[in-house]
This record gives C-alpha cells, structure tokens and sequence, in this order.
C-alpha cells in the first residue's frame, strides 16, 4: 500500500502557556509582571516594560480615532516602531509595516487601495512619507524620534496607562503585512490576533522559552513576518529583552552577541550566518549563552550546519513559514532533525504534497509537488484580492507555491519555489536542489542557479558562484564537478564567478535580479 505524503505535528501546544485574547494583552501581561526588565535594547538606547507600556499607552491616545481602520509604519527597525506596532493594535486597528527603503513610487504601488488615515514614520522616511501621503489619502503624517515627537514625552509620564477596556478580540484584524512582490506588486495580507497568536505559541511549543530569562537578537526587519512575528512578539510572550541592531554589519552582531549574553540568535537566511562565520570577531566572542539559532528563508548548505554547530555548540535549526502563515514547519530542538528539512508540522498543523497540475490529488512520500498547509495560524486572505486569495487559499489550505516532498520520516523537504522552477528539453528542474550540489564543492561559498531561454532547449541553466576566501576553481574545473554529480539536463551550460550575489532586504537571494542579468545577456 502506497503511503502518502500528509504529515500533521509530533507534538502539542503545550498545555502550561498562557493563552491571550489579543497579542495587546500579552503584552499588557508582560508590562505587569516586568516592569523593571529592559524590554528594548537598542544600540545605546533601551526601555523597561513599565516605560514601554507607558509610551504605547501615550501614542494610543494620539490613535484613538483609528479604532478598526488602518495606520501604515514605515520606518527601519527601531524602538519607536515597536512602540507604534503596540500602539496601533491597542486601539483596534490594524498595523500596516512597509519597507522604509522601497522607492515612493514603490511605495505607492504597495499603498494604494489600503484606506489609512495615519502614516507613522522617523526623521529618514518624513520626506517620503509626505510625499505620499496626498496621493494616498492620507490625512496624517505622524514622525517619531528625533526631529518629531520623543518617546521620552511619555515614557516618564508615570500616569498613562493602558485602556485595558477596550481591547481588540481574537477575531480582530491585526496585521496588514505585504509578501516580498517577487512576482509583481506586493499583496497585503490581513492577519488576526487569533491567528498571529497561534503562531506565537506554535513557536514557543516547539523551541521552549523560560519566562523572564531570555535574550533575544534580531536583525530581520520588522516588516517581514519573521522579523515581526517571532524576533519581536514572541520576546514579548516570553517576557524576556529583545536586543535589535538596527542594520546588519557582522562585527556589530558577533559584538552584541557576547555582550548581551543572548540566548536567541533570530538570525534567518543563511547569508546571515556565514556573515557571521567570516568575522574575525567570532572565535574570541563568549558565544556560550546561545540556546537557539533559527535559520528561514533561504537554504542552509550542509557545511554551514556543521561549521557553525562547530564554532558555537548550538545547532542551526531551520525552519519555513510565509507571510500568509508562520510558522508551517520547525526542527525541533531536541527531537531528531535532519540536514536540509524545514523539519516537521507545528503543532495543529497538517501538511500536504499534492499534483501541480489540480493541486487536488495528494502524492506518495518521496514525490515531489506543490505543499499546502492547513492551521489555526493562516491568513484570512489578500486585502481587495479576491482573485488571489481565492487561487492561494481554497478549503481551508494555503497553496504555498513551493515544491516539496515528504520523506519516510515526516519530514518536509522544499525543493523550490514553483515560479523557479526551469524546464530543461521537457525536464522540470529545480534550481535549489542545482544550488545545494554546488555547495558541497570545498570552493564554493554560495551559489544560485536561474534559467536563461533557449532556443533549442526552451531553456538551460546559468550558475552564479561566489568562492570561498583564498579558493580558486576554473570553468573547467566546475564543469567537471557538475558533470560527475549531476544527469546532463541538470548540469549549468553556463557559470558566472561573481564576488557576491545580490540580495533582497530580507537577506533573501535575490534570484529576480539574477535571471535579469542573464536575459540581458
């Protein structure tokens, strides 16, 4: 008898977290029972949880009117924006966090349609901010920080507190949060407080965390929902210190990693970590704190696992969400894991590998197609995208647009994002499992391969490679090495030794720009 490829959870939610109405009362429970823990360190600025509450309780007021509407955060990663996130939420709107780096007329494209009266940015965004804010509709342009309005105005303002009476519920909206745009304009994503604190506990329910004790570093913005989800929520949930560098610089993080003493590394894509791995800071940094260090976004090559479980005695442990859910699937961090899975369901979790073509029929283990998840942590849909909600989530699943498969085990493997898939003479080919051969070569740093057209072909693969410091290799030294790992149809007709590989905000590969690189010729 065939087994099929549906996995559900190893484990439960466990039983002992609290659970909460809305992610405010979490944070009104942390504000109450750690009122003196540094909740934000940030550089050289920090802020207790009593000073934290005091400064969304006093932005509150200046939000009241936007009860159920919408009010947009642009602005990087910063003490006042996660006060803005908090505040937004406590009066019962939704937050709606964009890239402050993106382009007005970028910017634009991603706005336009969302309906917010309020538009908080920092001294960096103002001039973008007012820019847009007319051809918005936007009737308020709010700048925190230096040159606006300082959190100190009502962090020592003893008497503001939070209005605990009016609260959003479960079903509220939360969260409008945009997915990266790789295929064309950005899509909002509306979240509940129900479903982001689903995601909360799945987290907390599979990498355990001691009330009060830990320390967590982030450098993932907080516009992306794992920036935003985990690296600043949960610390939260845990009542713990979140400590942000606002930009990443790998000296910085190594640096902030010993003094702070963390215990949580929410580092992300792979590129992360090998930055890391390459400063001369790391070997003589008292890493010894560290209990986890979870990886997402973009694969982690065999020898970074080992290299940084090596260097530091805490293990990478991958994981996979999207914007429309986090998280779908975690290692575990002390049940088996394997090398290269995104690992298994989080809890009330069910994941399925189905046909590409009906996306209806599930495939045997080992096959690989199209995963689709269903949980109590996905979106509710696209705002005023009926067309692509309706294509993304059907009966309850979200169709993820990544290739995958189960193996014996329960374990999911992604193989590629659908869209990047390449049809080599009828061949489908994915070009992350073309990557991971790549980078098992001893003088290959990173690698990514995209498809260029073809007339013969349709089309071929091109290979971007960035060398190892100190390593040389040939084309035809790499042409060998594919052609004795690789059948032919897999095998790069073309390779591009660059220094690095351009990269999206999130840290991401940034395979779009590569594919225009070789279409351009």
């Amino acid at each position: 008898m065939t087994t099929l490829s549906r996995i559900g959870a190893k484990i439960e939610i466990a039983p002992h977290l609290p659970r909460y109405e809305s992610l405010v009362h979490m944070f009104h429970a942390a504000v109450e029972a750690q009122p003196d823990l540094p909740a934000v360190i940030c550089e050289d600025r920090s802020i207790t949880y009593a000073e934290f509450g005091r400064a969304v309780a006093g932005l509150a007021k200046r939000l009241e009117s936007e009860r159920g509407g919408r009010v947009v955060v642009m602005m990087p990663n910063s003490i006042e924006m996660d006060v803005a996130i908090m505040a937004i939420m406590s009066v019962g709107a939704q937050v709606a966090p964009v890239n402050p780096f993106f382009k007005a007329g970028e910017l634009e494209k991603v706005l336009r349609g969302i309906d917010a009266r309020v538009l908080i940015c920092d001294a960096g965004t103002r001039e973008k901010a007012e820019q847009l804010a007319p051809k918005l509709g936007v009737a308020h342009v709010l700048e925190l920080g230096p040159g606006g309005v300082g959190l100190e105005e009502w962090t020592r303002d003893e008497t503001l507190v939070l209005d605990t009476a009016n609260l959003p519920g479960a079903d509220d909206l939360a969260l409008l949060i945009f997915t990266g745009g790789s295929t064309g304009i950005p899509k909002g994503v509306d979240h509940t407080h129900r479903g982001l604190l689903a995601g909360v506990l799945q987290h907390v329910s599979v990498w355990p965390l001691e009330p009060g004790r830990e320390r967590f570093l982030n450098v993932a913005p907080m516009f992306h929902i794992w920036g935003l989800a985990y690296s600043t929520w949960v610390p939260i949930f845990a009542q713990g210190t979140l400590v942000m560098v606002p930009r990443y610089d790998p000296d910085k993080v190594v640096e902030a990693l010993g003094r702070h003493k963390i215990t949580v590394f929410a580092g992300g894509p792979a590129p992360i970590y090998m930055g890391l791995l390459a400063s001369p800071l790391f070997d003589s940094t008292d890493l010894s704190a560290l209990r986890y260090c979870p990886s997402g976004g973009a694969p982690c090559p065999e020898d970074l696992h080992r290299e940084w479980s090596s260097r530091t005695g805490c293990p990478l442990l991958e994981g996979w969400g999207m914007s429309e859910g986090a998280p779908f699937c975690l290692n575990h961090w002390n049940l088996e894991r394997k090398l290269m899975s995104v690992g298994n369901p989080v809890p009330e979790t069910t994941v399925e590998i189905v046909d590409i073509e009906t996306g209806t029929r599930v495939l045997p283990v080992g096959e690989a197609g199209e995963v689709r998840v269903s949980g109590p942590q996905l979106m509710q849909g696209y705002r005023n995208n009926p067309e692509e909600t309706a294509r993304t989530l059907r009966d309850g699943w979200v169709y993820t647009g990544d290739i995958g498969y189960v193996d014996g085990d329960g374990f999911l493997f992604l193989v590629d994002r659908k869209k990047d898939m390449v049809i080599v003479g009828g061949y489908n080919v994915y070009p992350r499992e073309i990557d991971e051969v790549l980078f098992n070569h001893p003088a290959i740093r990173e690698a990514a391969t995209v498809g260029k057209p073809d007339p013969r072909l349709g089309e071929v693969l091109v290979a971007f490679v960035v060398l190892s410091q100190g390593k040389t290799l040939s084309e035809e030294e790499f042409f060998a090495y594919c052609e004795s790992q690789m059948v032919k149809y897999k095998r790069p007709v073309e390779v591009r030794f660059v220094d690095a590989l351009p990269k999206t905000g999130t840290n991401k590969i940034n395979r779009i720009a590569l594919r225009d690189a070789v279409r351009g010729g």
